[in-house]
């Protein structure tokens, strides 16, 4: 009769499972048997579970290790749960937390609220309900990263997931990204502006086995340099919570420092902590939290010669520059501007809602012949000013090129539509805008002032 119910419970149990796998859990009651109860729930079906009988027990395991997620008793002798886990707030703990208590009154759940309770849940209460609590508490945390992500995602555009071209360069970058994808080892991608390096940074990570985790891009250079600290580390305000940095949402994924030579110098001692501890302490935070992190490198400068002047430390040198992986420029890989050039202008025409020029075979002579400073960004660039003007540039037009009204439109118009139009889609951010449009920060300030906008 009851081997049903067992049988249902213990599916019930490993859908949770596979849910809470990853977790840390600290079990802080002062009953043995509510103790021993909730481990035994807990062992089969997260990643650590470990108990503390007091407060004082449970801040000496806080002190020597990160927890996920805390199960708190309320009333406990010597001090009640809720007073320390604000207490430990204040000290750097920022996991979610659940409350469990006999006594459930209004005044406990607006004290529970306000202390950052993630859930409440009544004693006595069977296996299901803690489970289901937990996995409550842990997709609202992973949906907070999620949301942080969609909205960092928002400035992002780049053509992460495909590198195209089959030229021969191209296949050896392939070829090394593809032998390097299962390793856990940092990669330094070298290669001049515009070449391409996120784009392999990406490609290395999506065919790694942290693909389903995040990707997340830093340009060390369009950082204001008085914040990076706080964007990259995270910090603690003034009510005690925890803003993540970007160490934290690249979690269990890939984070990947572009222009990394261009990291103040007081920062790189903190970036090689984290490299070689794998922890991170948010700003005001007295504890570290863990990262589970493969970090990635870029740089379009000699690192070598920053060393040597002494813009760039030696030890963080060595320790990024593991693998080194040469993104080709585009010059040197001209069989794949002919594909290159028909993806953009099928891209842009979609996107802007305009007319696709015509590749003719004048057209791209002349592109492949022409040196590409700007290499695949400058292409990609050229691409969508000629579909905005109607008309490519007289020293790459073809007798195939699109005539008409719009290919005389004023210029300082058209120039005003795209680099609005460029600011819209960075989301306002002039500093991304200004790296997408390869030119500086001030160019953007100068133009928008001259606009009166």
């Amino acid at each position: 009769m009851n081997a049903p119910r067992q049988r249902a419970a213990d599916s019930a149990a490993d859908d949770y499972g596979r849910k809470l796998s990853g977790a840390s859990v600290l079990v802080i009651d002062d009953e043995p048997g509510m103790r021993n109860f909730l481990t035994k729930v807990l062992e089969p079906r997260v990643k650590r579970v470990e108990q503390a009988a007091s407060p004082r027990e449970a801040t000496q395991k806080l002190d020597g290790a990160h927890f996920d997620l805390l199960i708190l008793d309320n009333l406990m002798p010597g001090m009640k749960g809720l007073d320390w886990m604000d207490e430990q707030r204040r000290k750097g703990f920022f996991g979610d937390t659940i409350l469990i208590t006999a006594y459930a009154d209004l005044e406990t759940a607006i004290s529970a609220l306000r202390a950052g309770v993630s859930d409440f849940v009544l004693k006595p209460f069977r296996a299901n309900q803690i489970l289901g609590a937990i996995e409550r508490t842990l997709d609202r945390k992973h949906l907070r990263r999620e949301n942080a992500l969609l909205r960092r995602e928002l400035y992002a555009n780049n053509l992460r997931g495909e590198m195209i071209g089959k030229s021969e360069a191209l296949s050896a970058v392939h070829s090394m990204l593809k032998k390097l994808a299962p390793l856990p080892t940092p990669v330094l991608f070298l290669g001049e502006s515009g070449t391409g390096k996120e784009l392999a940074a990406g490609h290395l990570h999506e065919m790694s086995d942290r693909a389903e985790a995040p990707f997340v891009a830093v340009n060390c250079a369009a950082i204001d340099p008085d914040r990076i600290v706080a964007e990259l580390f995270g910090v603690v305000d003034d009510s005690g919570r925890l803003k993540q940095g970007l160490f934290q949402l690249a979690d269990g994924g890939t984070l990947f420092l572009d222009e990394v030579a261009q990291m103040p110098v007081q920062l790189q001692a903190a970036l090689l902590r984290v490299l070689e501890d794998k922890k991170v302490r948010p700003l005001g935070a007295e504890r570290e939290i863990p990262l589970d992190l493969r970090f990635l490198f870029a740089t379009n400068a000699d690192l070598h010669k920053a060393v040597e002047e002494g813009r760039f430390r030696m030890d963080l040198y060595h320790r990024i520059n593991v693998v080194t992986i040469e993104i080709p420029p585009l010059r040197d890989r001209s069989e794949d501007i002919v594909e290159l050039a028909a993806r953009f202008m099928e891209q842009f025409a979609n996107t802007l809602g305009m007319p696709a020029l015509d590749l003719d075979e004048q057209t791209l002579l002349k592109m492949r012949r022409y040196d590409w400073p700007g290499n695949v960004r400058e292409l990609r660039n050229l691409i969508e000013r000629s579909v905005i003007l109607g008309d490519f540039p007289e020293e790459f037009a073809g007798s195939g090129a699109v005539k008409g009204p719009e290919a005389k439109e004023n210029l300082d118009m058209v120039v005003q539509r795209h680099i609005l139009h460029v600011l819209d889609l960075c989301g306002g951010n002039r500093a991304e805008a200004a790296r997408r449009l390869g030119v500086s920060r001030k160019t953007i300030d100068r133009k928008l002032a001259a606009w009166e906008l």
